[in-house]
């Protein structure tokens, strides 16, 4: 910073001249304000402290460039005293940041010694420092709520800490209030522009500097406080990100191993929107002869969708739902539609597809509570749906739903999906199911697996994210 004097050469001696005015003011007014003295002792007291105030007021008039009257801050010692709401709103501050830890910086011992006593007189823990190296060091080895912070110092000024401190992440939160005895406009906003919370003239006002100081304080305890509650809310963030990769990691372990061996070959691919994604798929042999295999997706995403996914899927691996033949696909959804009503499921539905294979006799028995059609892709490379419509799993109780048969060629190809995979958006508008298929067939029939159909889509709608969870089978016959 440039010497806070540039182009006025009385600036320097106005600064040395309020300096023990400042000091014989603040010691005059603080020892009226002790009980201890006596009555003819204040009136000694009031005379000095009059005497003190007109050189000062002398000294800011007269020593001007030209004479003049100071325009640019008038020193509070010389105004009219604030008024008893004032007094008593600084007071409340001060009450309320009582006990916080202030630092004051100044290379002047008695200036020190007097801001000091003033500020512990309302309650505070007050350190001091020299100058602004010293004000650093101390920074560095303790925490504090506040720091009084002198503009003219040797070894670094204040303005050079003020900038060091701006530009500390562990210290720039930390208020600051310049002090000095200078009335220069540019010395104060450049402070203020380098972040300095407010600015004191010396002599000090006690009542002002009460409500800034005070002022200063509640701003940070208000700070400190949204600091607390964002670092509580990055933490419970934390730890309901860890929970759902915890319940995430659960819901990956019940997705069946993929089958390289056997009548039946599987693959598949599982990619939620989410952490935690609605879709659910399973397969298993109910006996050596047949084999169940299915598809559900719940409304929605997060914990609730995944939960409820969760849950169906463990009732139908574990065959645990109440008179359910699960060799029959229709009693399997009616016994789904009873167990889960949307009404117990937090207003949660879902769709599903399911099928049992006949591997003796290679028919496919199968039907849908609200989902749409599996995809069957032949070995002369013909596509067509495979479904059996039916209500949504949830909605309406006691409904009945139906089944077909497909009969399933030797080398066919079978894809069982959500709609994830192909409501995609093209140009404005979404894909239809059977543009889907037509991909399917044409990816299927050079030999791709359901992750080369999954990279099709990504390329069909040009980015690699979907908006849904996506899930799709193949089986290999």
């Amino acid at each position: 910073m440039g010497a806070p004097h540039e182009g006025d050469p009385l600036a320097q001696l106005r600064h040395d001249l309020r300096t023990p005015l400042n000091q014989i003011i603040g010691y005059s007014e603080m020892l009226l304000e002790d009980s201890e003295a006596a009555s003819e002792q204040a009136g000694d007291l009031q005379r000095i402290l009059l005497a003190a105030r007109t050189m000062l007021e002398s000294v800011n008039t007269r020593l001007q460039p030209g004479g003049a009257a100071a325009t640019a801050f008038q020193a509070p010692g010389t105004t009219e005293l604030p008024l008893p709401e004032a007094e008593e709103a600084s007071t409340t501050q001060a009450a309320r940041g009582a006990g916080a830890r202030l630092l004051v910086v100044d290379d002047k011992d008695s200036n020190r010694d007097m801001l000091a006593r003033r500020l512990e007189r309302d309650g505070y823990r007050v350190d001091t420092a020299v100058h602004g190296l010293d004000a650093l060091a101390k920074l560095a080895d303790a925490p504090y709520d506040l720091v009084l912070l002198d503009i003219m110092m040797p070894e670094l000024d204040g303005y050079g800490v003020l900038l060091r401190m701006k530009a500390d992440e562990s210290l720039r939160h930390v208020p600051v209030i310049m002090v000095s005895a200078l009335d220069e406009l540019s010395s104060v906003v450049r402070c203020i522009e380098a972040g300095a919370e407010d600015y004191l003239p010396k002599p000090f006002n006690p009542t002002l500097l009460r409500a800034r100081v005070g002022a200063s304080l509640e701003k940070k305890q208000l700070r400190d406080q949204e600091q607390r509650t964002y670092a509580a809310l990055v933490a419970s963030q934390e730890a309901l990100a860890a929970e759902l990769r915890e319940a995430a990691a659960y819901v990956a372990s019940l997705l069946p191993q993929r089958l390289h061996e056997g009548p039946v070959r599987i693959d598949w691919t599982y990619t939620p929107s989410t952490s935690l994604g609605g879709d659910a798929f399973g397969y298993h042999w109910l006996d050596t002869r047949h084999m169940a295999v299915y598809l559900l997706d719940v409304c929605g995403h997060g914990v609730g969708a995944a939960l409820l996914s969760a849950s169906a899927m463990n009732v139908i691996r574990s065959q645990t739902l109440p008179d359910t033949d699960f060799h029959s696909p229709e009693s399997v959804l009616a016994a789904l539609n009873r167990a889960f009503q949307m009404e117990s499921q937090n207003e949660m539905y879902f769709t599903i597809w399911y099928g049992v294979f006949d591997a003796h006799e290679s028919v496919l028995r199968h039907a849908s509570g609200g989902h749409h059609g599996a995809v069957l892709v032949t070995p002369e490379g013909q596509h067509h749906e495979v479904l059996s419509a039916g209500p949504i799993i949830g909605m309406v109780p006691d409904m009945e739903f139906d089944a077909q048969h497909t009969p399933i060629p030797p080398g066919s190809l079978l894809h069982i999906f959500s709609d994830g995979i192909y409501e995609v958006e093209l140009g404005g508008r979404r894909m239809e199911y059977d543009e889907f298929a037509a991909v399917v067939a044409r990816v299927a029939g050079t030999g791709g697996n359901p992750h080369a159909i999954h990279a099709a889509m990504q390329e069909i709608q040009g980015r690699a994210e979907f908006e849904d969870d996506v899930s799709l089978l193949q089986l290999r016959f």
